[in-house]
């Protein structure tokens, strides 16, 4: 392995495998396993405080959006509490914002939430946001070009339009669902100056295989596991 470049290991909500998902002690485990960077899910409670939380509702059903971050569980941070924790990592910060949901925000006001925060804590250049919804991540453009940014994208078969077209949208990055990424996906992203960031990924032998294509991320629930696989001889 030693001849092929690394890409970087992402812990996908943390230490997702070993440790409560989008928590702080995840995130602490991702740092203690090897990983580079951190992917984690961006929301807004009650009093517009930007808190990491993967659904729209607790597992007690109760909407995020309608509670107030006193409310919420202890174990749920926000996301300025991440971004002083995670100081010495990458974050991959996806803006969760979903059509038919019960928080969906069509004035984007969760992205200029977190535009905000970001220029708040200078993070610009260890910090990346994504979106499945492209208006989302269009908005933090338009309010601090600074800010990279990348396109989430799963199941779309066209991979020569899907890459067109985040390019056509002037996104850095591209993170394509793993059952997406093969050789020819990874030269055309390189190709058209995405970075492609692959999710999410706990085979050991496929990790390296992605590797081998030229990755530049692969998100994983386990980065141990990836350390492990992409440092063995």
């Amino acid at each position: 392995m030693s001849d092929i470049p690394q890409p970087r290991i992402v812990a996908h909500r943390g230490a997702s495998a070993s440790h409560p998902e989008n928590t702080a002690e995840a995130f602490a485990a991702a740092r203690d396993q090897g990983a580079h960077g951190i992917e984690l899910d961006v929301r807004r409670s009650a009093d517009d405080v930007l808190v990491i939380h993967h659904d729209a509702t607790l597992a007690d059903g109760r909407i995020v959006r309608e509670l107030s971050s006193s409310e919420l569980p202890s174990e749920v941070p926000s996301l300025a509490e991440a971004l002083e924790q995670c100081a010495d990592l990458w974050l991959n910060i996806e803006i969760k914002n979903v059509r038919g949901e019960p928080d969906y925000d069509a004035d984007l006001g969760i992205s200029v939430a977190v535009a905000a925060l970001v220029a708040a804590h200078d993070a610009h250049d260890r910090v990346l946001v994504s979106s499945f919804d492209v208006e989302s991540v269009l908005r933090i453009r338009d309010l601090d070009p600074a800010i990279p940014l990348g396109m989430l994208v799963f199941g779309q078969a066209d991979i020569r339009s899907l890459i067109g077209r985040a390019e056509g949208h002037r996104m850095g990055a591209i993170h394509p669902h793993d059952l997406l990424v093969d050789q020819t996906f990874v030269d055309l992203a390189h190709a058209a100056g995405l970075a492609v960031n692959v999710w999410t990924v706990d085979d050991a032998d496929r990790q390296r295989q992605l590797a081998a294509y030229g990755v530049d991320g692969i998100i994983t629930n386990d980065p141990a596991g990836a350390v492990a696989a992409l440092t063995a001889d």
